[in-house]
Order: structure tokens, then sequence, then C-alpha cells
């Protein structure tokens, strides 16, 4: 021990000033000062475990120092930690959380997703179209109409390997998801791509949750129920109840339907080429079904045999045997569920709507859609009630179609088209209007600028030729100056025809379709477009009517008002559409007026002096004195409704008397007794204002009053026209010799005679249906291709 040394052994350490030299301890040793200053001042010895602390931390200090620098010289502090060190840190904590956080998500996954059931799946399959007041229209239950649940065991092993080798080839060995394949949906969702890679397993998870948005969670929770249900079921389990929920198309759900749909026959006496097509459409099977792309179907039915032969399941020499099946069917065989009368179109009408939205029929199948149409059920029943009722003991070769539209919003209040409802749907056939296109050549008169009104005066004589064709009103009528509100009353042929060709012909197409005759829907623009010889479809009539209603205001007619999904997701809702100005308001209460008087002169006013507009058109079959199609299109304020009578091969439609029908006829009594029904305790409701365009409507002496029945002012018989119904009622026509249509067509106004007999016990009042052949557009205009089937009315 040196001198000096304390007691016990240790030499005491020297004290520092902040600043200055060094200062000698016991010992006579010196030590460099620190350079930072920072050591604090000592007062007083340390001993003990405190004296061992601060010999350490000198000892420390005095080795950086030393490495730092020699003496005298700047001195660098201590490092605390570089970046690098602080970015590891930062990793280390990332990849914690990487590996625990899937984790952490999967046991919460695991602890609140249940295992769905192919029965659970059953429920949301299930489809419903409703009433405009939710009561049931359709129900379409895939359990009870084109599903039937089969044990595996049933399943053919060539077609479990089919569908296997085509959906998931590791079906059997993986856990219940491919790592590949959500890799790549998760790199699909980040890019904006589509498609994934579900197994087998997944995708029944999928169908039977009713849950297939294309979304990372729904991976998620497919991944965490797939291993949850892959732990509970056997591999053959879950392939069972997969090919009991998966949907195959043509409403088929499982491979029981399936095999039913495509080749009727059941499962179990499927091939392995038949197997292969029915697997090869499971991804898409609205696009692939052979009966719409045969191509595709083919393309896929190759995919399933190669890959059985890659998986073992069928040896090269037996797929060299296969060939692609021929014994297909074009459409599934019919099956129930599904209502089989007039409610059937409305259900019809309404998947055609629901496919310009976006919205496909694997929806509908497949996600327990809840569709609510427009139709009113009162209203639905009054239209069937108003046909059955006019339409009792008449020749069954006869058709009808009835569509009521609301001119305010556009909704389709009541569809029939037709007591079949797996027959032609006549309210979206395409039949000639006749006469009751008129209103569209008057609204092109009132927009071409030329002052014409309802009090301007034309030449209504028969025959007349225009541009080498000759046209002709119903035997006896002659006017040499008819007003325009008179020519539409009586349906006068040359008139018409005459202010087509003045205003363009075109202009009259455009007007039609101004007022919602479809842009796609051709009107020829000729001559005979002013006698409605280019062919629409009922609702297109009804809905363009109630564009006059609603003074020159078009809405789109619709029959769907929302669609909603199982899950609560609203996949579609109408709401509230705004309606477009497509005809000017004056245009539009004008042409109202210029119809005013119709439905009383063709004696089907409504009940209670209700105010009405409405329009006859009657269709000449050929050039004979039969007819073909009959239309009365009439509304008030609040519904717009168009009546059809034809029958299906456009042969001659005749009544129960055996006499040709016309517009006030049949088709008018329907409208009559269904716009009566249907307004029926609801407010007289009165067009808007009335104001003038042109030349305003006065009195015409070609309507002089002569209750006699002599001749006419011209000195020629009276006309009967169909709105006069062929009485010679307060205008002269006596002998009701139907108007309109030259040729004797007895426009359909004509109504002509007294409807079943008449006056003279005939439909045409004096039995004559004028059967000139030169008749107005139709026949022989254009080289007889104005209208193909004869005479309009």
């Amino acid at each position: 021990m040196p001198p000096g040394a304390p007691g016990n052994g240790r030499v005491p350490p020297q004290r520092y000033r902040a600043d200055g030299p060094p200062v000698t301890q016991q010992g006579g040793a010196q030590r460099p000062p620190y350079s930072s200053g920072d050591m604090p001042l000592l007062t007083h010895d340390e001993t003990g475990a405190t004296s061992v602390a601060r010999e350490g931390a000198l000892a420390v200090a005095e080795r950086t120092e030393v490495v730092s620098g020699a003496p005298g010289m700047p001195q660098k502090p201590a490092r605390k930690g570089s970046p690098w060190q602080r970015v590891r840190r930062i990793l280390y904590v990332l990849l914690g959380l990487a590996v625990i956080g899937p984790l952490l998500a999967f046991v919460i996954g695991w602890m609140i997703f249940p295992v769905p059931s192919s029965d659970e799946a059953a429920l949301t399959q299930v489809a419903t179209f409703t009433f405009a007041d939710d009561q049931p229209l359709a129900t379409v239950r895939p359990e009870n109409v084109n599903r039937v649940r089969i044990t595996l065991d049933k399943v053919p092993l060539q077609t479990r390997q089919a569908v296997v080798a085509t959906e998931d080839n590791t079906f059997y060995s993986n856990p219940g998801f491919d790592i590949t394949g959500i890799m790549r949906a998760v790199y699909n969702q980040v890019t904006g791509g589509i498609g994934g890679g579900s197994t087998i397993t997944q995708q029944y998870i999928k169908v039977s949750s009713g849950h297939d948005e294309n979304s990372l969670w729904r991976k998620y929770k497919e991944v965490v129920l797939a291993v949850k249900i892959s732990r509970e079921q056997t591999k053959d389990q879950i392939l069972e109840n997969y090919l009991n929920t998966i949907y195959l198309g043509r409403g088929a759900y499982g491979i029981q339907a399936a095999a039913k749909a495509y080749f009727n026959k059941d499962v179990g006496q499927l091939t392995v080429s038949e197997s292969a097509m029915i697997a090869g459409i499971i991804q898409s099977p609205s696009n692939w079904d052979p009966a719409k792309n045969l191509d595709n179907s083919k393309s896929r039915w190759t995919v399933s045999l190669d890959r059985m032969v890659e998986n073992g399941w069928l040896s090269p020499a037996e797929r060299a045997q296969q060939t692609f099946p021929t014994n297909w069917l074009p459409e599934p065989p019919s099956s129930g569920g599904m209502p089989s009368d007039d409610r059937y179109h409305i259900y019809e009408k309404a998947v055609q709507e629901l496919a310009t939205k976006g919205i496909t029929q694997d929806q509908i199948d497949t996600e327990g859609l809840t569709i609510t149409t427009t139709v009113q059920q009162q209203r639905q029943a009054q239209a069937v009630d108003a046909i059955k009722k006019v339409m009792k003991g008449q020749p069954d070769n006869l058709r009808t179609a009835l569509v009521s539209v609301d001119p305010k919003t556009g909704a389709i209040l009541a569809y029939y088209g037709g007591a079949n409802g797996l027959g032609t749907d006549y309210a979206n056939a395409m039949r000639q209007p006749g006469s009751s296109f008129k209103p569209f050549v008057l609204a092109a008169a009132l927009q071409s600028n030329e002052g014409i009104g309802l009090g301007s005066l034309y030449d209504g004589s028969s025959p007349q030729v225009f541009e080498g064709q000759s046209v002709s009103n119903s035997e006896g009528f002659n006017c040499d100056s008819c007003t325009v509100q008179t020519a539409m009353t009586k349906s006068i042929n040359t008139i018409f025809y005459r202010m087509a060709v003045d205003v363009g012909t075109q202009r009259v197409a455009d007007a039609a379709h101004q007022a919602g005759i479809p842009s796609d829907v051709e009107l020829a623009a000729r001559g005979g477009i002013a006698l409605g010889d280019s062919e629409v479809h009922p609702v297109d009539m009804a809905s363009a009517f109630a564009t006059f209603a609603d003074d020159g205001e078009r809405h789109e007619p619709y029959i769907v008002s929302k669609v909603v999904a199982a899950d609560g997701r609203v996949l579609f809702d109408r709401g509230d559409a705004a309606g477009e100005q497509a005809i000017p308001q004056q245009v539009a209460r004008n042409v109202t007026e210029s119809m005013i008087d119709v439905a009383s002169s063709s004696r089907i006013a409504l009940s209670d002096g209700r105010p009405v507009a409405s329009k006859t058109g009657t269709v000449q079959l050929n050039k004979t004195n039969q007819n073909k199609d009959a239309w009365t299109v009439g509304y008030t304020p609040s519904i717009s409704t168009a009546v059809w009578v034809g029958s299906d091969l456009s042969d001659p439609i005749k009544n129960s008397a055996g006499q040709p029908i016309f517009g006030r006829m049949l088709p008018g009594s329907i409208w009559q007794e269904f716009m009566n029904n249907a307004l029926r305790g609801t407010p007289k409701e009165q067009f808007s204002k009335f104001v003038p365009m042109g030349v305003p409507p006065a009195a015409d002496p070609a309507l002089n009053p002569n209750p006699s029945g002599s001749l006419s002012p011209s000195g020629t018989p009276g006309d009967g026209s169909d709105e006069n119904d062929g009485r010679g009622r307060g205008n002269g026509n006596g002998r009701g010799n139907s108007d309109d249509d030259s040729n004797g067509n007895s426009d359909d106004e004509s109504d002509s005679g007294f409807g079943d007999g008449g006056l003279f016990g005939s439909d045409n009042g004096n039995g004559n249906s004028n059967n000139g052949n030169d008749n107005s557009d139709s026949g022989n205009d254009n080289n007889n291709s104005d209208n193909r089937n004869g005479n309009n009315d």
C-alpha cells in the first residue's frame, strides 16, 4: 500500500474544477480536466458503493477522453446513437406489428365470424318482386323452384373431379385458402384491378354468406372462415355444400338443378364431357352458357378437361375421345315458382329494366333481392277486370294489351301484356297505331311557326293526291273546308296527310320522339306516318300521351322504383327523377284541346263529365274491308292509358257478331271501363288553362247539327266517323258510313255503326266499310311500302 493511502487501500479520487489546471490529490498524481466542464464538483469523499460507482464512471470518462484526442486538443462528445440505429428500432417495431397484427386479426375473426351452412345460403337467394305497396307480386325461391339438395355420393366422381380441377385443383391439400391468390387479390385491390384467386372453400363462404362485394374485408373474412370451416368439416362435406349452393346459370342452384337446366337429366347421369361443360361455366354462367356464347363455352370445356388430365384424373387417351356435348338444351325446361298470369309480364318487364341499370340476372338469383315495382295492385286488378268484362265471349284469337302511366312521374301504374304470362307480352309488342298517331302530326305543325291553330281551315275533301299518292277519307265524308279541331275529332285522313307533307314528315317523326316514343323505335319519315304506319309499343303510346297530359314535360316510363339486397344494401333507388320540358307547354296544351271531344263523340266519355283527351285508331288489313289492329289512347292530368286489341298473326279482328273491330269499340270500351274504375273517388281534375296558338278554334259549319240524318252540307251521306260511332248524332252524318280511313277503312274512330250491330245491323253503320283501295297513306304509298298491311285508319 503506497504511503499516505487511506486505510481502505484505495487511492482517493482527485477533485477537479470545472476550469483551470488539475488539482493534485494525495500521492501527487495529476489528471487532465474534462474539457466539457460538465462533471460535477465533488465536495466530499465518497465511500462504499457510491465510491465504486463513481470510480467506474470516471474510468469510462477517462477512456473516452483518451480515445477522443490528445491532451490540449478539443474533445468530441460521446455519441448517443446513430440514425441507422433509430431506423432499426422502427423496423423491429413494424416487424413485430406485421407478425402480431395479422395473428390478432385472425383470432378476432375466428371468434366473431360464424360458419355459414348451405341451408342459410338458400335463404339469401330468394328474390321478391312486389307491387308498389310492397305486396308480393312474384317470389323466386330457388330451393323450391330450381334447387335440389343432394348428397355427395349421388354426384359422379368425374363430375366432382371436373369441378375441382377447374375451380381449385389443390382443394384437397390446401388449408382452405390460396396465399398466391390472396396476394393477387390484394394487388388488384390496390391497383384497381379485378379478380383474385378464391378456392372452392372461399367460394362457398362467399355464396353462403351472401357477400360478394369486391373488397379486402371480404377476402379477410373468407380466409378466416375458410380455415375455420376446414377444421370443422371434412373436404367432402365442404365440396358437397359447395355443389348444392353454387349458382350455375339458367336459374339453377346446385349441380342437380344445373344438370336438369342444361341436359334435362339427373346429375348421376352426367358424362365426363357434360360434367366438364357445366364445370367450365361456374365462374361466369351468364356469359359462358352455350346458348349465349358457344365459343366461350367450348373454350372453358377444354380448360376443364385439360386440368383433369394435369391432375391425373383423366388419361390423355380418354381426353382425346371427348367431344363437346351437343345435347344441351337451348333453354331450361319450364319450372314453377313464378306467376303464370299477367303478373309474369310485370316481372319480365322489371328484369329487362334492371339490366339497363346494371343489375344482372345473376344478382337477382343470388343476392336475395327485393325489387319494388311501380305497379299498383288495385289498378292492375282493375285492368284485368276491365279486359275480362269487355272481352268475355269474344273470339279466341283476339289479344289485348293495356298500359297505364302516371304523367307526373313516368311510373307505370298498370301493365297488362296478356293473360298468358309465359306467352307474348303484347304490352311490349310492336304494332301500327293507326290514327292514334295523329296528335304527333299536330304537335309538329304547331311547332312549325306557320301560324297553324285549332281553327285553321284545311281541305277535307276526298280523295286527294299528295306527291303521287291518292288518299281518301271514309266513304261519305267530304268537307271543302274543315278546322283542325274537327279534323282531329272526325279523324279526317286527307287533312292530316296534307299537314304532315306541308310541315315535313321528318318533323312529325321528331315530334313523336319528343313526346316519348323511344329513339330506338324507327319512325319512317314518309307520308304514311300521318296515319300511323310505323310500329310502336303500347307502353310507348301511353308514355308519349302522358307528356301531353303533363303540359309537355316528359318523364321516362319506368317500372322499378327500388332494389335492396338481402344484406340491406340499396342497389338502386329511383327517387324523384325530374322530368324534361320536351315540348313547349302551349303546344302540348293545344294538342290536348284538339282531342277533348273525341271520347264523347265516340261514346266512350268518362263518368261525371270528367275532362279527358283521347284518340282512337284502327289499322286496315291490306286493302280489304277488314282490320288488324285497334287502339284507344287517352288521359286525364293524373293517368294516361293505352289499350290495343289485335291478334297474333295480324289476321282479321272481328267481334262476337262477326263484324270488324274499330278503335272505339272493344279497345274503347276497355279503356273507358278501366279509366272510370281507376279514377273513381279521385278529384275531377281540370287541364291547365288553354291558350290558343295560331288560328283559335271556332264553330265549324261542317258539323252543323242534323238530327234527321239527312245529307250533310256537302250533299254526301253522313260519315259516321269513328268518333261519332256512325249514328250521325247531331252532325248530319245520317247513314253512319264509317269515316276516316280512306278506302273505307272505317277509321278507328269511326267505331263504325253501333259497335255491335249499329243502326243497320252492321259494324259500319250502313254495312259499308268504304272499301276503296286508294286509301290513305297505307297501301300504295311509296310503292306499297308505306304500310305493309294496308290502309290505316
